[in-house]
C-alpha cells in the first residue's frame, strides 16, 4: 500500500530524516512512536505528499508520487488520503455535516451525492443527532469524531493521523482508539498514527520506533 524508500529530509542545516525505508500493507493499523523531535510528523507529511523529500521516493498503490506535479499530487491526495490531525481543524462557520462534505465538494461530488455519503458517515460514528451543530456546540471528542467522518468522505486508501487523541480525555481516547480498529474492520483502510499515547501503540498492529531521523529496529 505505502511504500517509503531512502527518505530524506533537512530544513536548513537540520537533517530531520536520514534514510528511511518502510512499507505498510493494505489494512494494517500501525503507529510511528518516538521522542519529540525524531522526525515522525515529518515523515507522516512526506507519505500524505504535503510535503516532498529530498530524495528518495513514495510509492501509494504502486504510484511513485515524488513525480507528480502539484495539480496531480493535489487530486491524488484528495481521492485516496484521509488526515486526521490533534486539533481537529474543523471550520468554525460551518456545520458538522458541512465540515465533513468539503473534501467531496473538492473531488467535483455533487451536494445530493455528499450530503448523503457524509450523512452515513456521521450516523456510522454515532452523531447523527449532531450534524447541523457546528464546533463550538460539539464535545472534544465528538469534534475528534467529525474529524474522522471527514477523513473518511472521499473513502481513502490510507488513513494519517498526526497524535490524534492528544487534547482527549481518557474515556474519548478509549473511544477513539476503538473506532479506528472498527473503520478498518468496516472499510478496510490503511492507518498511519503519530503518537506519544503508549496505549493506543500497544493496540496497533505494528509499531514503528524513531530516534534521530531513523527507524530504529
Amino acid at each position: 500500500m505505502i511504500e517509503l524508500t531512502g527518505i530524506t529530509k533537512s530544513f536548513d542545516t537540520l537533517q530531520v530524516l536520514k534514510g528511511i525505508d518502510l512499507t505498510i500493507d493494505k489494512g494494517e493499523v500501525i503507529s510511528i512512536v518516538g521522542p519529540s523531535g525524531a522526525g515522525k510528523t515529518t515523515l507522516l507529511q512526506i507519505m500524505g505528499t504535503l510535503d516532498k523529500p529530498d530524495a528518495g521516493k513514495v510509492k501509494i498503490k504502486g504510484i511513485d508520487v515524488s513525480r507528480m506535479g502539484e495539480k496531480e499530487l493535489s487530486a491524488f491526495r484528495n481521492k485516496h488520503i484521509g488526515f486526521v490531525f490533534q486539533f481537529h481543524q474543523l471550520l468554525p462557520e460551518f456545520t458538522a455535516l458541512e465540515n465533513v462534505m468539503i473534501p467531496a465538494f473538492i473531488a467535483g461530488v455533487s451536494t445530493k451525492e455528499a450530503t448523503s455519503r457524509a450523512t452515513e458517515i456521521l450516523r456510522f460514528l454515532g452523531l447523527e443527532n449532531r450534524s447541523t451543530h457546528k464546533p463550538n456546540e460539539l464535545s472534544g471528542g465528538e469534534k475528534q469524531r467529525v474529524a474522522v467522518a471527514r477523513a473518511l468522505i472521499n473513502n481513502p486508501s490510507v488513513i494519517l493521523a498526526d497524535e490524534p487523541s492528544g487534547s482527549l480525555d481518557t474515556q474519548n481516547k478509549g473511544e477513539l482508539h476503538q473506532l479506528f480498529f472498527d473503520l478498518r474492520n468496516q472499510f478496510g483502510q490503511t492507518f498511519v498514527i503519530v503518537t506519544h499515547d503508549e496505549s493506543l501503540a500497544g493496540l496497533t498492529d505494528r509499531t514503528v520506533h524513531m530516534v534521530d531521523g531513523l527507524i530504529k529496529n
